[in-house]
């Protein structure tokens, strides 16, 4: 019974969404944009805070930028895993009449991929700078809204992507900072020390 209410709560959620998708036409290009190449602005959150804990020479933080991307790839990965198994149907595939702003995908809908790379990016950042983590974090949120929005994935998709995402980068860092954070402390003392601290800067 419970699984039948979440999956009718899931078609009525869908459903207002892609309503609010057909009266907004205005938002389709720069949705469709958004959630077709918004990775690149994960990648670039990702470098930029890395720059930012190498600049103020923040080892600590240092070592979760660099971890980071390695736990958004960790994330995606798994998340194949667990789509495969559950291999939900895309809701273009079950409900007529869905407005598809994107090209159609041949893989499965939950979780989704982009709100899992988005949800593992978004603490990566914010673990290693606040103020740009808060933005990442609103960025994750919009992309997750954008890929029901384009009509590629249920809401609950997207949730359980943003979810999935942040539990792998979260937990990945705490098992893994030990040997991370002793990492970057030995190439501070390298020839690659500026990839984890900026060179002092030399007045004469």
């Amino acid at each position: 019974m419970g699984s039948v209410v979440w999956a009718q709560l899931q078609v009525d959620w869908f459903t207002d969404v892609n309503r609010l998708s057909v009266e907004t036409p205005w938002l389709h290009a720069p949705f469709r944009l958004f959630t077709e190449y918004g990775v690149v602005l994960f990648a670039g959150l990702l470098l930029l805070s890395w720059w930012l804990a190498r600049g103020e020479r923040d080892l600590p933080r240092v070592a979760i930028a660099l971890w980071a991307p390695l736990a958004a790839l960790l994330a995606v990965g798994l998340n194949q895993l667990v789509s495969g198994d559950v291999a939900e149907p895309r809701p273009y595939a079950v409900l007529p009449h869905v407005l598809l702003l994107v090209p159609r995908s041949q893989d499965y809908s939950f979780p989704s991929d982009h709100a899992v790379l988005a949800g593992a990016v978004a603490v990566g950042v914010l673990l290693a700078h606040r103020r740009l983590g808060l933005l990442a974090v609103a960025l994750a949120a919009l992309m997750a809204f954008s890929r029901v929005y384009v009509g590629a994935h249920f809401p609950l998709d997207v949730l359980a992507g943003l979810a999935l995402g942040a539990l792998v980068t979260g937990t990945s860092y705490l098992l893994a900072r030990p040997a991370v954070r002793a990492l970057v402390a030995w190439l501070a003392g390298t020839p690659l020390r500026p990839l984890v601290s900026r060179p002092p800067v030399v007045t004469r």
